[in-house]
């Protein structure tokens, strides 16, 4: 039977990723403004990003997809520990708003984080690019 860890996964989904961001960027060569008055709402919507800042494991495929249609992409790394994250089924809940408002912003947790670290990147679904 076939094993894969979780960042052979997340390299996956992240190449998923992409696949589908080439084929948005396609889409946006051709039909002016399809990418931004189309694709990246209804992709927001489907993210659940207002609902749950931290991604479900159906959220995550989705967020992924966003992220790679960034400038920067998605880091495999933090794909893997966000699927570590969700299949061991530990939540890590902030206790206040503005703790929960700081977890979620990626550009904080960049900042905070020194670049070397395994946790510095971070995945930006607000901002498709």
């Amino acid at each position: 039977m076939l094993q894969i860890s979780a960042l052979q996964l997340a390299e996956l989904l992240a190449g998923i990723g992409r696949a589908q961001a080439a084929m948005v960027q396609g889409l946006e060569n051709e039909l002016a403004g399809v990418r931004s008055g189309r694709v990246i709402p209804a992709l927001q919507n489907v993210a659940h990003l207002r609902d749950h800042p931290d991604p479900t494991l159906v959220d995550l495929p989705v967020r992924i997809f966003l992220a790679s249609m960034g400038r920067v992409g998605s880091d495999p790394a933090v794909i893997a520990r966000d699927l570590e994250r969700l299949i061991s089924g530990k939540l890590s809940t902030p206790s206040t708003k503005e703790e929960a408002a700081a977890a979620s912003a990626p550009a904080a947790r960049a900042a905070d984080a020194p670049a070397a670290a395994p946790d510095a990147g971070t995945l930006d679904f607000m901002k498709p690019s």
